[in-house]
């Protein structure tokens, strides 16, 4: 497991100015929690390198400040907070539910994802927050969705597992992997994480609905509120920075050319050690 490491305190002036730029007086919210937010989301974003106070300032203004002080009074059980929040998220919710499974089978999840973001199980026993992972980068909005369709996707997944196979299926004659591809596998598994991971959450949440869930264009932009030619386009566009983004990793990691495209041939090989779904980390909002 890795930790993650601490982040250097934030510029008083600089919390104070996002604190009332996020109202969050409005829900009696302690600027103490509000600046631990902040400085759990920079932490977040900048784990691999110390950020110079310019890179810090702009980031945190790129934040929704508003939605991260809803989601942190939410946490700390506000009951205002909360009462606002199932106001307006829930019609949003509830139409991402629909986009997902329109015979209303996802609306269960929609509602029981309400107790894990309150911090209750269904027992009534408390615990942390399912929103303490919401870091501010996306809005609550794209976040609550990409949750959703990740435990969508995750039931699909758990429905396929159990289902028997084909009584004519019969196991074929096993061949030994190829050591090269088995390591460069494993080599551009480890790069496609990270790519995936410094995409933005609504490129993550576009790419689970269309690859890993198999839905339509049509139904994906119906899930992010955008045309089907938008969601095309972004789709092609994200293929191509991970695409490149994998490409600097291995060549960072000493493969030549040659070798970056049998990286690639040995994954088409073997689709199943590449799984997409697998990989979108929806908690990192």
């Amino acid at each position: 497991m890795s930790v993650q490491r601490s982040f250097r305190r934030i510029d008083d002036a600089l919390a104070e100015r996002l604190y009332r730029k996020a109202n969050a007086e409005r829900w009696q919210l302690p600027q103490a929690a509000f600046t631990a937010a902040l400085e759990t989301s920079c932490a977040k974003a900048f784990s691999a390198a110390e950020p110079s106070s310019h890179e810090v300032s702009r980031y945190l203004s790129s934040l929704h400040v508003e939605d991260l002080a809803l989601a942190c009074a939410c946490a700390l059980g506000n009951a205002v907070a909360w009462d606002h929040f199932v106001l307006e998220m829930r019609p949003g919710l509830y139409r991402a539910a629909d986009a997902l499974d329109p015979s209303g089978g996802a609306r269960e999840l929609a509602d029981s994802l309400y107790g894990d973001l309150y911090g209750v199980d269904q027992r009534g026993v408390s615990r942390q927050s399912l929103l303490r992972y919401f870091h501010g980068r996306s809005s609550l909005a794209t976040w609550l969705r990409a949750v959703l369709a990740q435990r969508h996707v995750d039931r699909v997944r758990v429905g396929r597992r159990v289902e028997p196979l084909p009584e004519d299926v019969q196991a074929g004659p096993s061949t030994p992997p190829d050591p090269d591809c088995v390591r460069f596998v494993e080599m551009l598994r480890a790069c496609l994480g990270v790519a995936l991971v410094r995409l933005a959450p609504t490129e993550r949440l576009r790419l689970g609905c269309y690859y890993a869930q198999q839905l339509t264009l049509a139904q994906t932009g119906k899930l992010l509120k955008e045309h089907e030619a938008t969601t095309s386009r972004q789709l092609a566009r994200t293929r191509a920075a991970i695409r490149t983004d994998v490409e600097q990793q291995l060549r960072a990691l000493g493969l030549n050319e040659a070798q970056i495209e049998r990286c690639f041939e040995c994954a088409t090989q073997d689709a199943g050690e590449t799984n997409l779904d697998e990989m979108l980390n929806v908690r990192s909002g």
